[in-house]
């Protein structure tokens, strides 16, 4: 395929060419070309309009259609070829569209600028990206919920400052995780209603004096309605920075995950096993299983908090309307989409692997008096005002610490010697089974609890 892009679109106003270096150092063609798909898109809706108004005739409408189909297979079979000298996709497309088809191809522009056509161009593929992304993200919450629905009964100890605070179940800390994961699809989904907004027929910033249709293109294009400005619609990039705040939120808690996977997977911890197809061993320690990818994905957590602090920067200080600083919310943008993408990814493909060591956790647990605040509650139950029981326990527990024992095996006389109000019954309460056992309310962590709230997020999925 020759070289189609020789000569560029927008020259005639210059009197010279532009500097190799600055035709560079401007060109976005090298990645904005990841939004071909849509701009064609953007392009054939757009044509369908001018033709319904009468600017372009129903061959010439059937020309850009063929052409544009010509286009886009030829990018997705990598034949397409990318001139800088063209700046970025919408002008590549144009000049190839221009050749293949003629005067037809050139009208195509009309009532358009790349203002309104870049701004729709980023909707366009942030709607689809994020559809991949809520795939992802509704993967990983299948997969918390079958393994917390088969850890509902493991107990483990649950951490304050981490600190053994006190006794949970497995299941219960992974539906933790569950919560946290809902939270982050919400907030995408809302950021959803501000990004399917069409800027298209904005033109430059003024909108153009062509009797277009922008209902009919919006409804084409699929966006709940047209936008209400001209300036703010081709300048606007909130929406691309609410989705790196949502994408950062999402990094956030994978990175929380990841730091509890690399602790439960040390020595010191050994609460679960991770499987050897995440892991990686070391060049010069044969005993080593690293956990590579929760390390990476927390690693990658900073890269997006990066990126959004960078687009917020962008925008700072521009006046409206458009300006060429607003180029460079694309790389940030792109590599954002793909940093959460490939880190929900990789945990909806691990955690299914993942094996917990019961033993572990349950010996975890009995240390630390995890059990205490059950014998403060106790004592409240028989009467005792909750300060009041707080000495008491703390009495208890330093008993227990300068005997080395845990609160169930101190004796009922040991423990009378404090208050009279217990009695035998205590020992229910001061098992780790009997501790969680007694904790149903919503939101609780009894085995039976868990699992009607796991019950409930897979009505809630399906």
């Amino acid at each position: 395929m020759t070289d189609v892009n020789t000569e560029k679109l927008s020259s005639a106003r210059f009197a010279e060419a532009t500097d190799e270096f600055v035709e560079i150092f401007t060109a976005s063609a090298d990645f904005d070309q990841r939004m071909a798909t849509e701009d064609i898109q953007g392009s054939l809706a757009h044509a369908q309009m001018l033709c319904k108004i009468g600017i372009l005739a129903e061959q010439e409408l059937h020309s850009i259609q063929q052409g544009l189909a010509q286009i886009e297979q030829e990018i997705l079979s990598g034949q397409f070829e990318w001139s800088l000298k063209q700046e970025d996709v919408h002008m590549n497309i144009e000049a190839r569209l221009t050749q293949l088809i003629g005067v037809a191809g050139k009208k195509l522009h009309t009532g358009r600028s790349r203002n309104d056509q870049v701004a729709t161009d980023i909707r366009l593929y942030l709607r689809k990206e994020i559809g991949n992304i809520l795939s992802q993200l509704d993967r990983l919450q299948h997969a918390l919920l079958d393994n917390a629905e088969r850890e509902a009964d493991t107990i483990m100890p649950g951490f304050t400052h981490l600190q053994v605070a006190q006794p949970v179940t497995f299941g219960h800390h992974l539906m933790a995780w569950f919560e946290m994961l809902s939270r982050d699809k919400e907030r995408l989904q809302d950021c959803l209603k501000r990004i399917n907004i069409m800027p298209l027929g904005a033109a430059a910033l003024a909108g153009t004096s062509y009797p277009i249709d922008r209902y009919m293109t919006s409804q084409l294009l699929g966006f709940d309605r047209p936008s209400n400005n001209s300036l703010d619609s081709v300048s606007d990039r909130d929406f691309a920075i609410e989705f790196c705040a949502s994408a950062s939120l999402i990094m956030l808690h994978l990175s929380r995950f990841s730091e509890e996977l690399i602790l439960w997977t040390s020595a010191q911890f050994d609460f679960i096993d991770m499987p050897d197809a995440f892991c990686t061993g070391s060049s010069i320690m044969p005993q080593k299983k690293n956990p590579d990818v929760p390390e990476l994905v927390r690693g990658k957590s900073g890269r997006v908090t990066g990126h959004l602090v960078s687009l917020l920067m962008l925008m700072k200080s521009q006046p409206l309307a458009y300006n060429k600083d607003n180029q460079e919310d694309k790389e940030p943008l792109f590599d954002t989409v793909d940093t959460v993408y490939n880190s929900l990814r990789a945990f909806a493909d691990m955690l299914p692997h993942i094996k917990s060591k019961p033993a572990n956790m349950l010996k975890a647990a009995q240390q630390g008096f995890a059990t205490a605040t059950d014998l403060a509650d106790y004592l409240v139950r028989k009467g005792m005002a909750f300060r009041d029981a707080h000495e008491v326990v703390g009495q208890a527990v330093k008993l227990g610490i300068d005997s080395q024992r845990d609160l169930s095996d101190i004796s009922l006389t040991e423990l009378q010697q404090f208050t009279a109000l217990i009695e035998e019954d205590v020992f229910a309460i001061l098992t780790l089974q009997g501790s969680v056992a007694s904790r149903q309310h919503i939101g609780a962590t009894a085995p039976d609890t868990v699992r009607h709230a796991i019950q409930t997020a897979r009505n809630q999925l399906s």
